[in-house]
């Protein structure tokens, strides 16, 4: 289950990274802003696994 949330997370992040990007400056921003989204949503997806699937 910790690999599906993580899964989410990333794509939530990433998701929300781009259109931030996008939104504000222009395509390299966007693109910059989903690897950390990605990163962060990864973050907490696992996080939450552990912390109430655990």
């Amino acid at each position: 289950m910790s690999k599906v949330l993580a899964f989410v997370g990333a794509t939530i992040g990433g998701w929300f990274g781009w259109w931030l990007g996008g939104v504000l400056v222009g395509m390299t921003t966007a693109f910059v802003l989903s690897i950390v989204g990605t990163a962060g949503g990864v973050y907490v997806g696992r996080r939450i696994a552990r912390q109430y699937l655990e």
